[in-house]
């Protein structure tokens, strides 16, 4: 096996664990998008185009909620934002392939397959294909994704919508917050853009509602960050 088959083989197995929670989360992305009056074809290209579950379900949510086109594609691009700092981190790898890799690896470049390349970068540094390792990292989680997606587009198309479930969107949100409960500076950001959000329901026009509240959990997120840095 040579090195290049070598390093994708290595990405596929180190992502193929996470993939786990990926399934169900594919899957009730496709059902909800039925259930909102979607087309099979417009919920399937949204996978492909956007391939990001967060935004996704933002998508769907603001959708749902009759959010204005501006207010849509900012949250929207506000979730994604994180990428930016995925890129910048993989630059001192990356920075060297050409155009064309580097817009592959950036399509292909979600939490899942960061986390595991990261890892893989750090560690073997003088591997120069080690590029590959985030193509197979990247390319699993993407196919993962897309046959979660097709499952729930075909079972979407199949339940009944008296059971009306959009509200697992928001369960799915929660889902994704666990964790996050564990530590008290999260727990603080989380009321904080909830309150505002339950605020400036009823008095901020554009239901940009939204964007004001994660702006202002942005906000004491980072006060909280540079107390705690102090403190140290």
């Amino acid at each position: 096996m040579n090195d290049r088959l070598k390093t994708l083989s290595r990405g596929i197995i180190d992502v193929s664990p996470l993939m786990i929670p990926v399934v169900p989360f594919g899957i009730i992305f496709g059902v909800i998008g039925m259930e909102l009056g979607l087309t099979a074809y417009m919920t399937f290209g949204m996978s492909i185009i956007i391939f990001g579950g967060a935004s996704q379900i933002v998508l769907l949510q603001l959708f749902s909620g009759g959010a204005s086109s501006l207010v849509t594609l900012t949250s929207v691009g506000a979730v994604n934002s994180r990428h930016l700092l995925y890129g910048a981190v993989f630059s001192e790898y990356l920075s060297h392939l050409k155009l064309t890799w580097k817009l592959i690896l950036a399509y292909v470049l979600i939490d899942q397959a960061f986390a595991v390349s990261n890892t893989y970068f750090k560690n073997n540094k003088k591997n120069n294909y080690k590029h590959y390792h985030l193509l197979g990292a990247g390319f699993t989680c993407w196919t993962v994704w897309q046959i979660s997606t097709a499952l729930g587009i075909v079972l979407g198309s199949v339940v009944p919508e008296e059971l009306g479930l959009s509200f697992t969107i928001s369960l799915t949100f929660l889902a994704l917050l666990i964790n996050d409960f564990r530590k008290f500076k999260n727990i603080i950001v989380m009321l904080v853009s909830g309150v505002v959000a339950t605020i400036g329901y009823n008095t901020i026009p554009l239901q940009a509602y939204i964007i004001v509240a994660a702006l202002s959990a942005l906000l004491v997120a980072t006060l909280l960050t540079l107390i705690n840095l102090k403190q140290k």
